[in-house]
């Protein structure tokens, strides 16, 4: 098997310069710099206005081009920006590449979500359970089977120990999630939708005045259970702006509910196994995707009202 080629600087700097030879006065052509360390496929910034990702092997690649199908496809159906290609072609035999419009806007991590924020991801999930399905097979995008929140439940509770021994969690709080419960929160037959599977911070561009602006990375999408989209936000802009947005996309409590707890026990195990070696996701970014998944929703804020309530009357009883 031949091994792909390493994209570096003077590949990214030839490549652009023969994209954009009609619009740059510099024979130099425009800045180049990578977007990350590790990104996949490799990304680079190109001056100001541009994003160039390169596929680094052929399942990539497969991948990239579905993308730019998809992204054809939703478009029209959300009511943020979508990113657009300028360019695609190959940069090596077999591996593509797509030099894509900057989308404005800082990403999910440096501003908050606004309430108006909160309608623009709300529409986002509207818009994505109105792209026609078949439409979406026919691009080659392929099904994902709903989880099992039971096995994500079995799966966190050892996750939770870890972290109450480290002194980064309360492991009693997993216990509001009853095998019971997890059994009642499965997902729905007949219920498959587009869902961008990578609703992370990275990927929502946020402006200043917390509207969200844009949504990037379509190479995971899938066509499954609209709760990973929701569990995904929960991740990256807490849990009650996810829940407040997927209300307001019309979806019910079941799941909500269900995209709240797999989030919880998503953050459980990756922040576990992170302290166990595992990975190589930042803490910094796992505690904070564990703060933002634990955050309590407007249910679980009145519940806990209603408890401390009938606790004060019950002393006051006892002191009568």
């Amino acid at each position: 098997m031949t091994q792909a080629p390493t994209p570096t600087a003077d590949t990214v700097r030839r490549l652009v310069r023969s994209l954009l030879k009609d619009n740059v006065a510099d024979s130099a052509g425009p800045e180049v710099r990578p977007a990350g360390a590790g990104a996949e496929p490799a990304t680079w910034w190109v001056g100001t206005r541009h994003v160039l990702r390169l596929a680094p092997d052929r399942e990539a690649a497969v991948r990239q081009r579905r993308e730019l199908r998809l992204r054809d496809l939703v478009r029209p159906h959300v009511p943020v920006a979508v990113p657009t290609s300028v360019a695609y072609g190959e940069w090596a035999p077999g591996l593509s590449y797509t030099l894509d419009n900057k989308v404005p806007g800082g990403a999910g991590a440096q501003h908050d979500v606004s309430a108006v924020g909160e309608a623009d991801l709300a529409g986002l999930l509207t818009g994505l359970r109105e792209v026609p399905v078949r439409q979406a097979e026919t691009l080659g995008v392929p099904r994902a089977a709903p989880r099992s929140l039971e096995s994500m439940r079995r799966a966190a509770e050892p996750a939770a120990a870890r972290l109450a021994a480290a002194d980064e969690f309360d492991a009693a709080r997993l216990r509001q999630l009853t095998q019971p419960a997890a059994v009642q929160l499965a997902a729905q037959p007949g219920t498959a939708v587009l869902v961008h599977h990578a609703l992370t911070g990275d990927h929502l561009v946020v402006s200043a005045d917390g509207r969200v602006r844009g949504i990037l990375g379509w190479a995971d999408t899938v066509l499954g259970d609209p709760a990973e989209d929701i569990a995904g936000l929960a991740l990256a802009v807490g849990s009650p702006a996810a829940v407040r947005a997927a209300t307001l996309a019309g979806y019910g409590a079941r799941p909500c509910l269900r995209g709240l707890w797999l989030a919880r026990c998503d953050a459980l195990v990756h922040l576990a196994g992170r302290l166990d070696g595992k990975g190589e996701t930042p803490l910094p970014l796992l505690r904070t995707q564990l703060r933002h998944a634990w955050e309590a929703i407007l249910l679980e804020r009145v519940t806990e009202l209603r408890e401390a309530g009938e606790g004060r009357e019950e002393d006051a009883d006892e002191e009568l």
